[in-house]
C-alpha cells in the first residue's frame, strides 16, 4: 500500500534552513479566531484553495515516480454537535492550504521521498480513498464521522493507512475526538506514545514532547512564556491507537499546534527559529518518515 519509498537521513545533524520565499505564505481565515475558509465541495486540492500572496512551492519528480510519490490528504469532515456550538474549535479547514504545503515542499527538500507537489482534500468515503496512506485530520476536537465514515476509516487504517490528528486543545476538545475515535474502533483506545518509540528516533532525534503554540502565542511567547491556549491546556499529549501487532493506526497531537509550524514558517523570525525549525517541522518529517517506513 505504501509503495516502495526510500528515505534517507538529513544531509545536515541539524536543521539550518531559512523561511524559503518560494513556499505557500498564506492566512488561513480561521487559524486564529476568525472565521473559517468556504472551501466549495469540488475542490480536491490545496492549491485550489486561495492563500494570501498566491506565491506557491513547486517541484516536479520524474516521470518514473508517478506512482510512487508520498501525498499530504487531508480530510474534510462535518463538524460535530459541540464545535457547532462553540467556534474556537476550528474545523477541517483550519491551516489549509499552506501547513500541507510547506510540509510536503520541507519533507522533498530534506529527504530523499518523492513528495507530490500538490497534496489532496478528500472525504472518507471516496473511493480513491485507498491510494492516500497518509491522512491528515485537522482541529480534531471538531471532528466526526457517520457510519459509513467510520467503517471506511477503520478499513483504511486496518489495511496500513495512518490518520495524523493535530490542533485541539482542553479536554472536552479531546473527549469529542475520543468520541468521534471509538465510532472508529468501539474495541480499540488510544494510549500515550512513549518517547522511547522508534517514531521519535528517526531523521531527527526527539526527546521531549514541545508544545507548539499558535503563530501569535508563540509570538508572544518570548515576553510571556506562555505557549497554551487554554488552562486545561499545558500538557502536551502524543497519543496513538495500536493495531494488532502494535503498529500506529493513528497519532493525535493534543494541546499543540503543529501545523502552524508548518503553515506560518515565514510570518516571524522568532516564530520559525523556535518553533518551526525546533519542533514542527522535526515532529512532521519524523512521523512521515516513520510511518512510510513500518
Amino acid at each position: 500500500m505504501r509503495g516502495t519509498f526510500v528515505v534517507a537521513l538529513l544531509c545536515m545533524a541539524a536543521l539550518a534552513w531559512r523561511p524559503a520565499r518560494c513556499l505557500a505564505q498564506g492566512r488561513s481565515p480561521g487559524a486564529i479566531g476568525g472565521g473559517e475558509l468556504v472551501v466549495p465541495e469540488h475542490v480536491t486540492t490545496p492549491r485550489e484553495v486561495e492563500t494570501r500572496t498566491g506565491d506557491m512551492a513547486f517541484w516536479t519528480n520524474p516521470p518514473a515516480f508517478k506512482h510512487e510519490l508520498f501525498t499530504f490528504a487531508r480530510v474534510r469532515y462535518d463538524k460535530n454537535p459541540y464545535a457547532q456550538r462553540n467556534r474556537r474549535t476550528g474545523g477541517w479547514t483550519t491551516d489549509l492550504p499552506d501547513s500541507d504545503i510547506n510540509l510536503s515542499y520541507r519533507l522533498q527538500q530534506m529527504t530523499s521521498i518523492r513528495v507530490e507537489a500538490d497534496g489532496r482534500i478528500l472525504r472518507l468515503t471516496d473511493p480513491a480513498l485507498s491510494g492516500y496512506p497518509f491522512l491528515f485530520v485537522s482541529a480534531p476536537g471538531a471532528f466526526d464521522v457517520t457510519e459509513e465514515e467510520a467503517a471506511a476509516l477503520r478499513q483504511h487504517l486496518l489495511n496500513g493507512g495512518f490518520l495524523l490528528m493535530d490542533d485541539f486543545w482542553g479536554e472536552a476538545e479531546w473527549e469529542q475526538c475520543a468520541e468521534a475515535m471509538a465510532k472508529v474502533f468501539p474495541d480499540r483506545s488510544f494510549a500515550e506514545l512513549p518517547l522511547s518509540h522508534p517514531l521519535y528516533h528517526g531523521v531527527f532525534e526527539i526527546t521531549a514532547k514541545h508544545q507548539n503554540a499558535n503563530v501569535r502565542m508563540g509570538t508572544d511567547s518570548q515576553f510571556s512564556g506562555v505557549t497554551w491556549e487554554r488552562p486545561d491546556a499545558k500538557e502536551v499529549h502524543h497519543r496513538a491507537i495500536t493495531d494488532d501487532a502494535g503498529r500506529v493506526m493513528v497519532l493525535a497531537l493534543h494541546n499543540t499546534d503543529t501545523a502552524d509550524g508548518w503553515e506560518r514558517e515565514n510570518d516571524n523570525d522568532y516564530y520559525f527559529h523556535n518553533f518551526s525549525e525546533k519542533i514542527a517541522f522535526p515532529l512532521g518529517v519524523n512521523i512521515i518518515h516513520y510511518i512510510m517506513t513500518h
